[in-house]
């Protein structure tokens, strides 16, 4: 039985941070807890980053520098220390997907810096939601997490067990 989804994020509006707030009321009752780690936060109180053992999905935001969102515009900034943390000690190895965010004004860059993360990294883009998300968006990312982080957490049982 899954007890526990390992989340790596950015939250640098505080929106990201709020939708994984509500994954975890939602998942209150399933009695999942979600263990996660803010990359802001550990580079704000300077924590050195860790090599991460057990399988995760990252959040990111879409945080892009200038241009309208339509034939410019796509340098990522702001979000780097999550790429920085996703590197250390090969930890993207350990992601199996990435979630993007962002507001769907700004275009071809909503959720741009995630679909950037998984082509760089090689792991899957799973899924989006806008700004904080909505229930449905809760329900839905919430579900399909479940049924990634089993996923994950059978494979790399399987591999130790080879």
């Amino acid at each position: 039985m899954l007890n526990s989804i390992n989340i790596l994020y950015i939250s640098l509006t505080g929106n990201t941070k709020d939708f994984i707030r509500q994954l975890e009321d939602y998942y209150k009752d399933k009695k999942i807890k979600i263990q996660a780690k803010n990359v802001k936060e550990i580079v704000k109180t300077k924590q050195p980053y860790e090599k991460l053992d057990e399988p995760f999905v990252t959040f990111l935001p879409s945080f892009l520098e200038g241009g309208n969102g339509i034939e410019n515009g796509y340098q990522e900034i702001l979000t780097t220390p999550l790429k920085d943390y996703l590197t250390f000690s090969d930890n993207y190895q350990k992601c199996y997907g990435i979630i993007g965010s962002g507001n769907r004004n700004f275009n071809k860059q909503f959720a741009l810096t995630a679909h950037q993360y998984a082509d760089h990294f090689g792991f899957p883009y799973l899924d989006e939601f806008e700004l904080r998300g909505t229930a449905a968006d809760i329900k839905r990312i919430g579900d399909k997490l479940i049924q990634l982080q089993a996923k994950a957490r059978k494979k790399e049982q399987y591999d130790r067990n080879r």
